[in-house]
């Protein structure tokens, strides 16, 4: 039969009719509209057959005057298996809130590996990921996506420098890489200090070692500065120089900035629609009914389901549409100078040491060419001059 299944989720009956006249019966069953399929006979009085189970009360009116009787001999369906279910509920119960149970807790966080972090950046790893809700014993599908996760770290934590986050099972791995901090160990092997590159001297302190230039200097690369010989001729002594050499260099930075800018920008409206994919079926859940962007930005983040160690092919997804919209950004002549000279200014400092300190700038050169506005700037820069050289015998 094409419609067993439905036959199967409304109910049916297998019966057997005894009494004389069955085939006048079954006439009457045809005209009330009463349907019966497999339909066999026992013997002359007596006969088998299917029927569903919300025609039983035409059935019995049909037979009031037929002289027949009828027995159920076996009973199909939904109804009777939520029958029987309800009479077994305790187990029904049972099984499915240990199911849902442990569906839950293969869905949730158990573990947290934090590995290439010193205590420290390890302890401050888990804080900030305990900020953004990752935590052991949360659940896996509210938590933020891995990128988002390594987005985050990356942003606040200021001694990394790359962190990969990688889900597998209830654990959450996370490869820190952090930034290689100099330490500051003073040297106990002969050694003189020399220019690094070239300077007008502005500040000396020494601290072992004999200086062999003063303040005002101008020193090249490679030039000795404090010599790590002390003492007289002839009873000198070889000593590892230590000291703070400030020194005023100089640097140039040519930046270009366009007075016309066309871009695109968000305007905080968005759409989201919410799906249940099982394999490649996609199931809306939820959605907005708001007109379609003509231009758009696009996320779909995802979220897997597991069963102790097995991945279910059921997937959460969400997809956000983000409006966005041309801009356009006019700056005038002195407003683009202005920002030339400030990034000029930032990739300068990006490029220096902590401790350098810009002292002046000047324009060396301003013009206006393709739209663009070009400026070359000259920088004058305090900072340390000073590397060590070692010591090799015979010098």
């Amino acid at each position: 039969m094409k419609n067993e299944w439905v036959h199967q989720l409304t109910g049916n009956l297998r019966v057997r009719i005894v009494g004389k006249g069955l085939e006048r019966l079954l006439n009457e069953f045809t005209r009330r509209g009463i349907y019966v399929w497999n339909v066999r006979r026992e013997r002359d009085d007596s006969l088998t057959c299917h029927m569903l189970l919300r025609d039983i009360h035409h059935v019995r009116a049909a037979m009031r005057k037929s002289g027949c009787k009828l027995y159920v001999l076996d009973r199909r369906g939904a109804p009777f298996w939520l029958k029987a279910s309800w009479k077994n509920s305790g187990i029904v119960i049972g099984v499915v809130t240990f199911i849902c149970i442990v569906f839950i807790l293969s869905n949730m966080i158990w573990r947290i590996e934090v590995t290439g972090a010193n205590p420290e950046v390890e302890h401050t790893v888990r804080q900030e990921l305990k900020k953004i809700g990752v935590e052991r014993g949360a659940l896996q599908f509210v938590t933020p996506p891995p990128e988002a996760i390594q987005r985050t770290l990356t942003n606040k934590i200021d001694a990394i420098t790359w962190i990969g986050v990688e889900w597998r099972g209830t654990t959450l791995y996370c490869q820190v890489v952090e930034k290689k901090q100099p330490t500051e160990t003073k040297s106990n092997t002969p050694q003189h200090l020399v220019a690094k590159k070239k300077a007008v001297i502005t500040y000396m302190f020494v601290e072992q070692g004999q200086a062999v230039v003063e303040v005002n200097d101008h020193v090249v690369p490679g030039q000795l500065l404090v010599s790590g010989f002390i003492g007289k001729e002839g009873q000198t002594e070889i000593v590892p120089a230590r000291g703070q050499i400030l020194g005023e260099t100089w640097y140039k930075s040519t930046v270009a900035v366009p007075m016309k800018t066309t871009f695109y920008m968000l305007t905080g409206k968005k759409r989201e629609t919410h799906y249940v994919r099982f394999w490649s079926w996609k199931i809306p859940i939820f959605w907005d009914h708001e007109e379609q962007f003509s231009q758009f930005e696009k996320q779909v983040d995802e979220k897997t389901f597991r069963f102790f160690t097995w991945t279910l092919p059921i997937v959460y997804e969400k997809v956000v549409w983000r409006e966005k919209e041309i801009a356009v950004r006019e700056y005038s002549y002195e407003q683009a100078k202005a920002v030339a000279k400030q990034i000029a200014r930032e990739q300068l400092q990006r490029q220096l040491p902590a401790d350098a300190n810009i002292q002046g700038e000047k324009v060396l050169h301003e013009a206006k060419e393709n739209g663009k506005v070009k400026v070359e700037m000259h920088y004058q820069v305090i900072e340390n001059i000073a590397i060590p050289q070692p010591i090799i015998q015979g010098d």
